[in-house]
């Protein structure tokens, strides 16, 4: 069985329907690298499997049991197995970096300060920051802040870590730093890791499969090289970051206008 599954799961904002049927499976201690263009749901996904946003349909499984009806309070066990980094790391500006690497620990768990303290200092070891502990976020670079945010996510020993858009915004230094530790993180915590990004390098990088969501469906899934053998023009064109045909800038670029 796998660790955690969407079933003809479908979800719209209104008019804009962003999934018709979608269905994926993610198997326990992978690296799995979602793709697809900006609005195609790629972050959605995250957010639904954490209760931030709920489905119109279909089921979301996680070690078998159905999330996608609990409430905030039947979430709380879920979310205690899952940590995410934020896009923009989503860091408390008015706490130090060890209060913000604590927070997880202090919402979901009762443990005594000296473990608190430990783990705190654990977390922002294995992302290569100990010295930031008492530190502020405005003293923080981008990509020490996107560190920060793993070594939050991390202190609560999550069994998945979800990653979205982990190398949006840093510089080709800090992209590699942050590839490097998801793969570490990966081998040192065993973690189940779920990566939301458009750098095909990074993806190619840190994947053990990749899936592909476009207009409501994933299209295509599969292992590194398997990916880079797809035939459909979708995904050889996003991955070789071509404009799609029907795209209205493809065609202006191609026949003027």
């Amino acid at each position: 069985m796998a660790l955690i599954e969407f079933e003809h799961v479908k979800k719209a904002f209104g008019p804009k329907v962003v999934y018709e049927d979608l269905n994926l499976s993610i198997e326990a201690g992978e690296a799995l690298t979602i793709i697809g263009g900006s609005g195609m749901g790629k972050s959605v996904m995250l957010k639904l499997l954490i209760g931030l946003l709920r489905v119109d349909g279909g089921v979301i499984r996680f070690g078998g049991e159905e999330v996608q009806g609990k409430n905030e309070r039947e979430y709380g066990p879920v979310r205690r197995r899952i940590a995410m980094l934020f896009q923009g790391a989503a860091l408390f500006d008015s706490m130090s970096v060890r209060d913000n690497v604590s927070y997880g620990l202090r919402e979901h768990f009762q443990l005594a300060q000296k473990e608190i303290d430990e783990r705190v200092i654990k977390s922002l070891t294995d992302v290569g920051l100990p010295e930031t502990i008492d530190m502020m976020p405005s003293d923080l670079s981008q990509g020490m802040r996107k560190r920060v945010g793993l070594a939050r996510a991390l202190a609560i020993r999550p069994e998945v870590l979800l990653y979205d858009e982990p190398t949006t915004g840093l510089d080709p230094v800090s992209t590699e730093r942050i590839n490097a530790l998801i793969l570490e993180t990966k081998r040192l915590y065993n973690v189940t890791s779920i990566v939301v990004t458009h750098d095909m390098s990074s993806a190619f990088q840190i994947s053990d499969r990749i899936a592909m969501v476009h207009k409501g469906f994933i299209i295509a899934s599969g292992t590194v090289e398997e990916i880079k053998r797809v035939t459909d023009p979708r995904v050889k064109d996003f991955i070789e970051g071509r404009a799609p045909e029907d795209d209205d800038v493809a065609t202006l670029l191609r026949y003027g206008g």
